[in-house]
């Protein structure tokens, strides 16, 4: 069976897409296909380590804005390209819709999406959104086919090995501050690492142990570097052991969208900025859910706003002890599938003529 992603990154994008790409493609290869992705050049691309992960790469080097018509094309040339037809092509971009998707579908037998905006219509055989949202069995009523299957909810979640096997080590947590974990995302486009390792400083937070997690993505990474050494701060780049820094901290600044469901996974209470407009609903229903502090909108967000909200924090054991309670609970419902539910929803679909 051949499996064809379609996803991008970017030092705009982040690298988000890609990796929630990957954690399917590594369960699609475990179930016997074979996995390709077709992925655009640029500036903060990941081809390169997706590549590295052990799937080929067929890239799109482009420069300037790209229609759907355009890029449907190029997928479609490399679809052609192909000795055997490709079974699935799994979609993830926000830039990418029902027009697309039509004219791709006419050259490969199913098309899968990965969304979590739910503003456009979609023309697919199978829609997953793994995030919260507390009228998620609405959002894509009329956007996508009657036949379509939905997988909607953080109990399908695409989580690596890693982040199981962490969570049977995790502790309960009791509020108390010891070891502060800061990651915004590979790329982290808005430089929120820069503001809270300045709020640290100023604050002089020295009985706490911090890590600072970035990926090759980040642009800032170098400068981010020299702050960690100055500070005596733990660094990190592109590691693969995240799933364990998140289990040994207390508390986590960083990012809405995959991380921050990781983050609940562990039961890791968090303060969560919003860097992007497909993070604002999610991160504010699961604030209300009571799972993690919303801090808002990355612009409005200062350096101040970080100071006082890690004050908050450390003087706060009860709040944040009930916060990890809340997060756990609130992926209570993730299930330790043998076989996760889309990846069979895929295989069984394939057979399907």
């Amino acid at each position: 069976m051949n499996i064809l992603f379609r996803v991008d990154s970017s030092f705009v994008i982040g690298t988000g897409h890609v990796m929630r790409c990957l954690t399917l493609a590594r369960m699609l290869k475990e179930a016997g296909c074979a996995v390709y992705f077709a992925m655009r050049v640029g500036v903060g691309d990941f081809c390169d380590e997706v590549e590295s992960r052990g799937f080929p790469v067929f890239r799109l080097t482009y420069d300037g804005p790209l229609s759907q018509e355009m890029d449907a094309q190029w997928t479609i040339d490399v679809v052609r390209g192909f000795p055997q037809p490709i079974d699935w092509c799994i979609v993830d971009h926000y830039e990418l819709d029902r027009r697309w998707e039509e004219n791709v579908k006419a050259y490969v037998r199913r098309v899968m999406v990965i969304d979590d905006l739910a503003n456009r219509p979609h023309e697919c055989d199978i829609l997953l959104d793994q995030n919260y949202y507390r009228q998620a069995q609405q959002r894509y009523h009329g956007l996508v086919p009657s036949s379509c299957r939905l997988f909607l909810g953080p109990k399908y979640l695409l989580l690596r090995p890693e982040f199981e096997e962490a969570r049977q080590s995790a502790p309960i947590r009791n509020g108390q501050v010891r070891r502060l974990l800061l990651f915004f995302g590979g790329s982290d486009p808005t430089n929120e690492t820069e503001k809270v390792l300045q709020a640290l400083r100023d604050l002089h937070f020295t009985p706490v142990k911090v890590d600072v997690v970035v990926g090759k993505a980040n642009p800032k990474r170098s400068k981010i570097e020299e702050m960690c050494l100055e500070m005596n701060i733990n660094y990190h780049c592109q590691i693969n052991d995240l799933a364990e820094l998140m289990a040994q901290a207390d508390l986590s600044c960083g990012a809405g969208g995959v991380t921050m469901w990781e983050r609940c996974f562990l039961g890791l209470p968090s303060i969560v900025t919003i860097v992007a407009e497909n993070q604002r609903q999610s991160v504010k229903d699961t604030a209300e859910y009571g799972a993690v502090w919303n801090l808002g909108w990355y612009r409005d967000v200062k350096v101040m706003d970080y100071a006082d909200i890690l004050n908050r924090a450390i003087s706060s054991p009860d709040e944040l002890a009930y916060m990890s309670e809340k997060a756990l609970e609130l992926l209570g419902n993730k299930v330790k599938y043998m076989v996760h539910p889309v990846v069979q929803a895929i295989l069984e679909g394939s057979h399907l003529e």
